[in-house]
């Protein structure tokens, strides 16, 4: 059985994480020190709160070089939440006007806010918070087995914007809030997910479990 490592870069609620993985019955540590990715087959980037704040971290921990070598190395990798910005180009979070707080860079693209004033039915309420539903259509091994239209649980206020086309397909699976959004995204051994696997209960499960058999 492959061993799953979860960053603990002091930021979000890494129990949760892990809770669920031991749920599944697979083995799932939280790693304290970089060094400690090396003795793992599939690595977790979790997150809540703000991207600055947990670039910072990711930055003076000593996490960067580490959780990119694991990636180039072919491992599997999984970003949850602000986890799954990180690993964009940067985020207009914080950012000056026309700037952006510079991310990981391993997939193209940057992170930007919902508009509360998005021409739409109903005001638009930002940050997301509550379940929604998700549709695809790529064979994305992270939703074998699931549902199209299949609800999870989102809190956020920033989403990503891949640079992406059709013969570079990066996301894989999206959600409507206001207007379509990336909620999923999958490229090579990357997968991310905007929303809360850990807490979508038995559909968060199967995309958990969905992982750890890759």
């Amino acid at each position: 059985m492959s061993k799953i490592g979860i960053i603990d870069y002091h930021v979000g609620n890494l129990r949760s994480v892990q809770k669920a993985f031991e749920l599944l019955g697979a083995e799932a540590h939280i790693l304290r020190h970089p060094s400690e990715t090396a003795s793992v087959d599939k690595l977790i980037l979790p997150g809540v709160g703000s991207f600055a704040a947990a670039m910072g971290f990711l930055n003076k921990l000593g996490w960067v070089n580490p959780i990119k070598q694991h990636i180039k190395t072919g491992n599997p990798f999984l970003g949850i939440c602000l986890g799954m910005q990180l690993i964009f180009e940067g985020s207009e979070e914080e950012a000056a006007p026309g700037q952006l707080v510079p991310g990981l860079g391993i997939l193209p693209g940057k992170v930007v806010r919902f508009n509360e004033n998005i021409d739409s039915p109903s005001p638009l309420k930002v940050p997301q918070m509550g379940w929604n539903a998700i549709h695809w259509d790529r064979n994305d091994p992270l939703l074998q087995g699931l549902q199209q239209d299949a609800y999870v649980y989102f809190v956020h206020s920033y989403y990503v914007q891949p640079t992406e086309t059709s013969d570079t397909p990066i996301t894989s699976a999206r959600a409507d809030y206001g207007h379509d959004f990336t909620a999923t995204v999958w490229k090579d051994n990357v997968w991310a997910t905007q929303f809360h696997p850990e807490k979508s209960q038995r559909i968060g499960l199967k995309i958990l479990q969905n992982f750890a058999a890759i």
